[in-house]
């Protein structure tokens, strides 16, 4: 038995530094990052353009299109306020909208005790949103099961 437990407590330690190194290293490790699994339009094009900013930063994306993401938005516990076009989970995690990889990568890194986080709406000039030299200021917040709303970051 305790070899057992000291084969665990060796795959336990040897994940966590290898997703310490992922987190620190950027997309040289791409492959040892969380998959991010997102749900979206089939023909939102900013979705594609923020799928495509998280994979350039070393994420790894399923995408799975609907045309009702409303009961995935209800299911993964997203208040109606903090919506945005599309719902993604990771590690245990949501991610609603726009918000930006190195957010994602810091909750991962940190794992608050929340159910996610969210850039509400679609601020112009979020990963996804780019419009030329405009970039409207924006706040990802974080949420919890208890409707509890939180500043994460201000961009």
């Amino acid at each position: 038995m305790g070899r057992n437990i000291k084969i665990i407590a060796a795959t336990a330690l040897s994940a966590t530094v290898a997703f310490a190194v992922w987190v620190g290293a950027g997309t040289e490790t791409a492959t040892a990052a969380p998959v991010v699994e997102v749900y979206k339009s089939p023909t939102c094009g900013c979705c594609k353009d923020w799928i495509s900013h998280m994979r350039e930063n070393g994420f790894e994306v399923n995408v799975h299109n609907t045309n009702d993401i409303n009961p995935i938005k209800r299911e993964a516990g997203v208040p109606q306020r903090l919506s945005s076009c599309h719902t993604a989970m990771v590690d245990g995690y949501v991610v609603e909208g726009h918000v930006p990889a190195d957010d994602v990568k810091r909750m991962l890194t940190e794992r608050p005790a929340i159910r996610g986080i969210s850039a509400p709406g679609m601020p112009i000039g979020s990963p996804g949103m780019e419009m030329g030299d405009r970039k409207d200021p924006y706040s990802v917040v974080t949420f919890d099961d208890n409707g509890n709303v939180t500043l994460f970051s201000n961009h």
